[in-house]
């Protein structure tokens, strides 16, 4: 990049621009001999990559605002070149410009010139920083993802201090149902659900690793009640989760399961298998009041886009428009990807988070949370409703979503 000597203001401006620009394409410094990072490390990492991403957007922004300003400048100057241009008297120092100072129109357009060739690597710049900054927010969802594949270990290691005295009680007790002969057996079989939980005795609500046919553990928040073990999928009550995800983030499962989460389809999906189930929904709106719904469901794979399979009533009290006589086959929606059954919008984009869309208008348990009510009609829209209780433009305060089989899964 070169800069005319002429404007001092636009060498400053260019050779900033130039250091910016050949940062990012200097090579990576040789790599330390590998260690094993903890994570709280990883997150702060994280963390300040996200601030540098914000630091050099806020940066750009400053820095086209200058370049703005000064093509402006310049063009007011050339207006008034233009002006004196047939003045008698040329301007004093005007003397080495030539005999009609045509040398100042050129250095002019010489400036606009590079200023444009600046704006214009300046708003590559951007568009890079803009680039890195999702980069690094995909990545911050990946280590949080891998936190929670982490957590899992946590009851396996129960001996070495950290282990929550909850669990410390829990999994004695489990290993204990079965008599001391099985006891070695037992501990490296784990509960397929809740309800087996549930049924080999456990009445304590809490947080239980389970293993599913077919997967590999994970961690679940179980509450027992006298219907049996019910396995917790979705939690909203304060915000401080960000419900606004892709497809792959409702996939996998985000959250913390003893605050605001949302399990994951895949984990769900491995839960309930091929059985006959009930999924729970209860809803709390800003008064006081509560509502509590079951239905029966069953949910697809990933072939079906996570499909959730629902009788003739709820199918309806979901937006359906047309019921077959076996129910509706709802498939899961996300903002890229969309699977809704409106052909003119994607409801998550104009909505917000993942559903089992139907219209866009009955339902949306993973809306933008509201600490209180926004008064525009179309911002309520994006908040958690269920139209067939409190209407679509009542933002509810939380939701909890349970899911329980009612038939057994064969033993593998």
């Amino acid at each position: 990049m070169r800069c005319s000597p002429t404007a001092s203001a636009a060498f400053m401006l260019c050779a900033a621009t130039a250091g910016l620009l050949s940062a990012q394409g200097r090579p990576a410094p040789s790599p330390e001999p590998q260690r094993f990072a903890s994570w709280d490390e990883v997150n702060v990492l994280a963390h300040g990559l996200l601030q540098l991403g914000h630091g050099l957007r806020e940066h750009v922004e400053r820095t086209r605002g200058q370049l703005g300003e000064l093509e402006r400048r310049l063009s007011a100057c050339g207006a008034a070149c233009k002006e004196s241009g047939g003045s008698a008297a040329p301007p004093r120092g005007s003397e080495g410009l030539g005999p009609r100072g045509d040398a100042a129109p050129e250095t002019l357009r010489t400036l606009q010139t590079q200023l444009k060739t600046q704006n214009s690597r300046i708003e590559q710049l951007f568009h890079k920083v803009a680039q890195q900054q999702r980069h690094l927010e995909k990545q911050q969802l990946k280590i949080q993802n891998l936190q929670s594949q982490v957590g899992l270990l946590a009851p396996m290691h129960l001996g070495h201090g950290m282990a929550k005295p909850a669990r410390k009680k829990r999994l004695p007790k489990m290993a204990q149902l079965v008599g001391p002969a099985h006891n070695i057996s037992r501990l490296h079989r784990l509960p397929r659900d809740c309800q087996e939980l549930f049924d080999e005795g456990e009445r304590q609500s809490g947080l239980f690793q389970i293993q599913p046919q077919g997967s590999p553990p994970f961690l679940v928040n179980c509450k027992m009640t006298s219907d049996g073990g019910w396995t917790v999928i979705q939690r909203r009550q304060d915000g401080s989760v960000d419900f606004n995800q892709p497809w792959e983030a409702y996939k996998a499962g985000f959250g913390d399961p003893q605050g605001e989460f949302w399990l994951g389809l895949e984990k769900v999906h491995h839960i309930l298998g091929d059985r006959s189930s009930r999924l729970a929904v209860q809803l709390q709106d800003w008064e006081g009041n509560a509502e509590s719904l079951q239905f029966p469901v069953h949910l697809g794979g990933e072939d079906t886009a996570y499909s959730l399979q629902l009788t003739a009533p709820v199918a309806n009290e979901l937006g359906a428009t047309t019921v077959a006589p076996s129910g509706l086959s709802l498939p899961f929606s996300t903002w890229d990807q969309d699977h809704d059954l409106r052909g003119d919008k994607n409801c998550a984009k104009s909505l917000s988070g993942g559903w089992w869309f139907g219209t866009c208008g009955h339902s949306n348990l993973n809306g933008q949370y509201f600490h209180s009510i926004p008064h525009q009609r179309q911002q309520r829209k994006k908040g958690i409703f269920w139209k067939a209780w409190r209407g679509r433009y009542y933002p509810l305060q939380a939701t909890t979503m349970l899911i329980q089989p009612t038939e057994t899964e064969a033993a593998s």
